[in-house]
């Protein structure tokens, strides 16, 4: 009886609607707790209000507020001002989620104000820099991309020396000193492993999270060996140690040799094991895989231009994009609680880090005021289109 009552309502006016609305009030307030279950279902069905509010609106003791009139609680704090201002903003901190996406959001609006990118009013900066994460993700609900990517492994085993390359340990590295890198190789192969095809070498620095990438022209160790070397005289601190996975690319004696007589501790993950190279596997999706996608690419001309790309991705990601540490992890029972610190700027991780010398932290200083991120995310842009130009077709 109550529910085809309620339903009713359907075919009223709004005003006639709040009336039956208000009627409903004493009834609901006497009934039962199935009573008010079915009087909440009723006026759901017809109105289209939530529960939560239906339970409000029968709760209250005034009468339901007309449409134009103003309703009770907080006005709105950000309006479709700051909604665009930070889908604008949201593409050049790489599509960041909330948290990361508001820590790093005062460092990229200072940069873009020093070099006159940012088209914003005063009052929008000011909003969008206090804004919580929770809110940056509500307010990017509509626009978040839910396209889900799956790749290939393509790593083949090197068993030449796993007897003389250790298993990592947690003791044999100091991962609070700048200097200990994972490594790991991502295919463009697309959807097939046959033939030659660029790879990119991933080196990604546990303590501060710094990454540089080289893209090579397959996976023969000469070509690996060569670009780690290129990024070890790139980093902005000494290298102390790599772990590599027990693919052929890094288990082989011109690469151990050399470790040996450079003082630099080689270690490997073990076999099939992935999350021993947890934080070079995380750089390989949001440096390498979100930016080139999952297309083939082979040749010279690809691995210019992506080396090219690469160049100005290793300022963007290190100077301007935050990411967050683990601090611990504690397991009770089943369940497991893992604690973050707040996420932070490879960049400034190194600044505050007391291994780094002065002389270093002045020359980063200086690169990261001579930055435009609007610029620089223009150039990668441009790069990118030609780069996938040259992307094989499936």
């Amino acid at each position: 009886m109550i529910y085809a009552e309620v339903r009713s309502m359907a075919k009223l006016d709004m005003k006639t609607r709040r009336k039956v609305i208000d009627g409903q009030r004493a009834k609901y307030k006497k009934s039962s707790k199935k009573g008010k279950g079915l009087i909440l279902d009723g006026i759901c069905t017809a109105t289209g209000l939530s529960r939560d509010r239906a339970k409000k609106l029968l709760a209250a003791t005034g009468s339901v507020p007309l449409p134009g009139q103003r309703r009770s609680g907080r006005n709105r704090k950000y309006g479709r001002d700051t909604r665009l201002a930070l889908e604008w903003l949201w593409p050049l901190m790489d599509y960041a989620g909330g948290r990361r996406l508001c820590a790093g959001m005062n460092d990229m609006l200072d940069a873009l104000v020093r070099f006159s990118e940012c088209p914003f009013e005063e009052g929008v900066i000011g909003l969008l820099k206090e804004m919580s994460p929770s809110t940056a993700d509500r307010l990017l609900k509509r626009e978040k991309d839910r396209m889900k990517l799956k790749g290939r492994s393509t790593t083949k085993p090197g068993t030449l020396l796993k007897k003389d390359i250790p298993v990592r340990l947690g003791t044999q590295w100091d991962e609070n000193t700048p200097g200990f890198e994972e490594v790991d190789l991502v295919s463009h192969c697309g959807m097939t492993t046959a033939g030659e095809y660029v790879n990119t070498l991933d080196v990604t620095d546990i303590c501060t999270g710094w990454t540089e990438t080289r893209a090579v022209i397959n996976k023969a160790q000469r070509h690996v060996f060569e670009a780690l070397k290129s990024i070890r005289a790139n980093l902005p601190f000494d290298m102390l140690g790599i772990d590599s996975d027990s693919g052929s690319e890094f288990i082989n004696h011109e690469l151990y040799r050399y470790c040996k007589e450079q003082r630099i501790l080689f270690t490997r993950g073990r076999p099939y094991m992935k999350n021993d190279g947890c934080h070079v596997e995380q750089k390989n999706w949001h440096v390498v895989r979100r930016n080139i996608g999952y297309g083939r690419y082979e040749g010279a001309e690809a691995v210019r231009l992506m080396n090219e790309y690469y160049s100005l991705l290793r300022l963007h990601a290190n100077f301007f994009m935050p990411h967050s540490k683990l601090i611990s992890k504690s397991r009770n029972g089943a369940r497991i609680r893992k604690q973050y610190e707040p996420p932070i700027t490879p960049y400034k991780r190194l600044l505050m880090d007391g291994n780094i010398p002065q002389v270093t932290k002045d020359q980063l200083m200086e690169t990261y005021l001579s930055l435009n991120p609007a610029a620089l995310k223009r150039d990668m842009m441009k790069l990118l289109d030609e780069l996938k130009g040259l992307a094989l077709p499936e």
